[in-house]
């Protein structure tokens, strides 16, 4: 079977080919460049390596319109957003998916520390959380459908992070001690730098829950809810930020203790262990990557999902992701777009 193993030149791209290597699979490099440029050259360098035939695609025009825009969009619209699960939907598993078939392949593999499983009873490709949980990345990818899940290879998804490296090792590979990438990838450093020119920034008012003015703010891009540092705000106690008043410009602060919600609704959403939701059903879910997983009941409202969480959650934000797992199995996800 030849496969595409979508390289960046890191550890794990570069283990994951190795792995299918010495399973006797057909493997090429596909690399998309669609920022830093720097990435094709380190890939093939890793490919070389391996005795790999390897691909550099420029991706930067689609890369723009799909992640970028859609970046600094959300924050205009005083969301935040999450690049991660559209460049997984679009680019590496949507028009690299293309390529790598186009190319002759039947299988894209990645680095993604997830596991992806065929069900015969449900006639389904399920995912599945990867074994190490300190890395899993399946929060990432839930907007995947079944005609892209069938086509994925997650090599590293039984591995840990610390297996990994001991095998890049093995393997005599240079990248056994790179560092570990950055989480948005075209961004080096703080997100408001980049977004600095690219965005409207009208300053406009601080309020609190009672609609007093006690400040001015930068620009409703420059926040996210549940920050406290950076507001410039002194009122004799810490303040957070609540929500984003985009409409009239402003931005309410408050105490801790008015940032936690039980509800939501979500758009956008996906399901992968079945098509659609027919009733009512009770998972875990997270908010955001990193938070825990809480017990939470999810159902339909027309065009929406809403989630009602048992306990309060901190600081549901809008442009988020909330993700449905029932144990260690994604059954799907989808944007906040509104919390109650």
């Amino acid at each position: 079977m030849k496969v595409a193993v979508l390289m960046s030149g890191g550890v794990d791209s570069t283990v994951a080919a190795c792995l299918l290597k010495e399973k006797g699979y057909e493997v090429i490099g596909l690399t998309m460049v669609n920022w830093d440029t720097g990435v094709g050259e380190k890939a093939q360098k890793a490919a070389s390596a391996l005795g790999l035939e390897h691909i550099v695609v420029d991706m930067k025009e689609i890369f723009q319109e799909k992640v970028v825009a859609y970046f600094c969009r959300s924050y205009e619209k005083g969301e935040t957003p999450n690049p991660c699960v559209e460049c997984n939907k679009y680019i590496k598993f949507g028009k690299l998916l293309d390529i790598a078939l186009d190319l002759g392949c039947e299988k894209v593999a990645t680095g993604h520390y997830a596991r992806v499983e065929y069900d015969e009873e449900k006639n389904r490709y399920l995912l599945r959380q990867g074994r190490d949980k300190n890395k899993d990345q399946s929060y990432f990818l839930y907007g995947l459908k079944q005609r892209q899940l069938e086509r994925i290879l997650f090599p590293l998804g039984d591995f840990t992070k610390p297996e990994v490296r001991e095998m890049a090792r093995a393997y005599g590979l240079e990248v056994a001690e790179s560092k570990e990438s950055q989480e948005v990838c075209f961004i080096a450093g703080d997100y408001r730098d980049f977004l600095r020119d690219k965005v409207s920034l009208k300053p406009g008012d601080f309020v609190d829950l009672k609609g007093r003015v006690i400040g001015t703010h930068k620009g409703i891009p420059f926040y996210t809810v549940g920050q406290r540092k950076g507001l410039g705000l002194s009122m004799g106690k810490p303040v957070y930020v609540l929500d984003l008043d985009v409409e009239n410009n402003r931005i309410i602060v408050d105490e801790e203790v008015h940032l936690f919600r039980r509800v939501l609704y979500a758009a956008d959403y996906n399901f992968i262990m079945f098509e659609e939701l027919e009733e009512d059903i009770r998972v875990l879910a997270k908010v955001r990557y990193r938070s825990a997983l809480s017990p939470a009941t999810v159902s339909k409202k027309g065009d929406r999902l809403k989630v009602e969480f048992d306990q309060p959650q901190r600081a549901i934000t809008r442009g988020q992701s909330v993700v449905f797992y029932q144990g260690e199995y994604v059954l799907g996800g989808g944007i906040i777009a509104d919390i109650v």
